[in-house]
């Protein structure tokens, strides 16, 4: 992929990180790829599990395959709206505070957005204070921070700050950084694999079976749009695209060879379908790695072990720091685009 190629896959994953997705409030990016998708003349519509489709015609119209991005990102839910400004949160999908550090948050109200502060107290203190502990003996939990508004009740409860309000990291902390070929940002997982959908809506116009595109909704808290997807729609199989994470137990290295999973903490992924992945990698001449994760599970995986579907797989990046501000190769992702468009084209 030519160097242009990769500036415009980078702008596509800034656009996309820059709105807002959390579990369960996914507002602000249905409206982006709603949008995008019909700019790119595919039909395009949002179900009742708030998932977003495209759907690419096949040859053959009486199969089809599913390829999913999760839109929603991690982040924390407003337990507490306490006094004087402060507000007590807890975590939404795998997300710790320590990770994000103090900072500036995003609290999605009903009305307004407000941005506060992710607190976790005065570091010039003594055993006195409950937070000497975390300088010494235990990370910062959500149950010892707060975010700080210096908002009155009022002022809160005119924006439509109350519990089970949405907090992410504030838009300003974002926006992705360029690494030479490589993106750093928060929320790659999994804004980088929607662009992938994307660039597929735009590079096929036809597959061999019916194709849907499907930003699947809330799966950071049990795929639930994927599972709600798969349940009403009969697909002979299921490829989630996803982060892999770099780490010393796995043996995965970081560049431009993108994953293809074989277990994960949810099921065994089908070996006909990787098989054929491999092969469109191999007419490519992508390389590719292949791993077992144990803390981990995706789209595919979850919805076939339901038996939701028969055949599922994963296919992914290399990614560091993954659910912190992740890194990964514009190449990796690149390379998923192209063994997804020859496996699409040839899907038996």
């Amino acid at each position: 992929m030519a160097l242009s190629d990769y500036d415009r896959l980078f702008q596509t994953i800034a656009e996309l990180v820059m709105h807002h997705s959390p579990s369960g409030a996914e507002t602000q990016i249905n409206q982006l790829l709603l949008t995008r998708f019909a700019a790119l003349g595919v039909e395009v519509w949002q179900d009742q599990a708030d998932n977003v489709i495209a759907k690419i015609p096949g040859r053959d119209s009486s199969r089809a395959i599913a390829i999913t991005a999760h839109k929603d990102e991690i982040g924390a839910i407003v337990k507490t709206v306490g006094a004087e400004g402060r507000v007590e949160v807890r975590r939404l999908g795998g997300s710790f505070p320590w990770v994000y550090g103090e900072g500036v948050v995003d609290l999605l109200g009903d009305n307004e957005t407000i941005s506060g502060i992710l607190s976790f107290g005065s570091r010039h203190v003594s055993h006195e204070s409950p937070q000497k502990i975390q300088q010494e003996d235990q990370p910062v939990r959500w149950e010892d921070a707060w975010i700080e508004t210096k908002c009155t009740d009022e002022e809160l409860e005119a924006a439509g700050i109350r519990p089970g309000t949405r907090m992410v990291v504030g838009k300003h902390r974002k926006y992705p950084v360029r690494l030479k070929d490589y993106i750093a940002s928060y929320t790659l997982d999994n804004k980088a694999s929607v662009a992938i959908l994307l660039a597929l809506a735009e590079s096929l116009n036809q597959a061999a079976v019916d194709t849907y595109l499907v930003a699947s909704a809330k799966e950071e808290v049990g795929a639930i749009g994927a599972l709600y997807f798969s349940q009403h729609q009969r697909l002979q199989a299921l490829i989630a695209l996803e982060i892999c994470p770099l780490a010393p137990e796995y043996p995965i290295e970081s560049g431009v060879a993108p994953v293809i999973l074989s277990q994960d903490g949810y099921a065994i992924y089908d070996e006909t379908l990787n098989g054929q992945l491999r092969q469109a990698a191999k007419q490519q001449n992508i390389p590719v790695q292949l791993a077992i994760l144990s803390g981990f599970g995706s789209d595919a995986s979850i919805a076939m072990k339901f038996g939701h579907v028969a055949r599922a797989a994963c296919l992914a990046f290399p990614t560091q720091n993954t659910h912190g501000f992740e890194i990964a190769s514009l190449g990796a992702i690149a390379n998923c685009i192209q063994i997804l468009h020859s496996f699409c084209d040839d899907f038996k």
